[in-house]
């Protein structure tokens, strides 16, 4: 029987990043970037199996990062996980940011920047998106992530460090936790569609 190896990656902010878990040990890489995770991902991620003398045929479980993130940033990381998945025929697990962020952490706050003065926030309760000056209603044991010394001073708790996402994806998927491998979207599209009238078909 295989070990169990689950391998993990996310590109749902300006960043490219995968994580291993094995037995006996783990590894992650990381690398800032704005655009370019599409052509980016495939290589790290068999340069970070390569590096733990390993090949795309020892992986026993994959996790992708669903977001809520950049459109298509998660778009890119859930349709590579969904193609690695099928063509290796192992199960694949979708884990949010914010659940990885809370992982095995009772009674945390989470909180990402959500930009234009907007955060993602989770709970006990539902991940929600919420404006920074407004957020209300808070209690936490914990707080994690993106300002989570304001947050802490604002509500109370400790503040905790962020932990290495790529690996919190995959210690969530490991734990037999997670959900389905698909977006996972709090904001609606910036895009809005075009305003010139479509073609005519002759």
């Amino acid at each position: 029987m295989r070990p169990d190896i689950t391998l993990s990656f996310d590109t749902s902010a300006a960043h490219c990043a995968a994580a291993l878990l094995f037995p006996g040990g783990q590894a992650e890489v990381f690398e800032d970037m704005a655009t370019g995770q599409a052509e980016k991902l495939l290589p790290m991620v068999e340069g970070l199996l390569a590096g733990q003398g390993f090949g795309w045929g020892d992986v026993t479980l994959l996790a992708v990062g669903t977001g809520p993130g950049n459109f298509t940033g998660v778009r890119i990381a859930v349709a590579a996980a969904r193609g690695l998945a099928l063509g290796l025929g192992v199960p694949l697990v979708g884990v949010t940011s914010l659940q990885a962020l809370r992982h095995g952490v009772s009674g945390a706050l989470a909180c990402l920047d959500a930009r234009r003065g907007a955060v993602y926030v989770q709970a006990e309760g539902p991940a929600a998106l919420a404006e920074w000056e407004e957020l209300s209603g808070f209690s936490p044991a914990f707080t994690v992530g993106y300002r989570a010394e304001e947050l802490a001073a604002r509500f109370g708790g400790v503040a905790l460090p962020t932990p290495p996402l790529a690996l919190s994806i995959a210690r969530v998927a490991a734990a037999g936790q997670g959900g389905k491998p698909a977006p996972f979207y709090l904001r609606g599209a910036d895009a809005a569609p075009p305003s010139d009238p479509p073609p005519v078909i002759l």
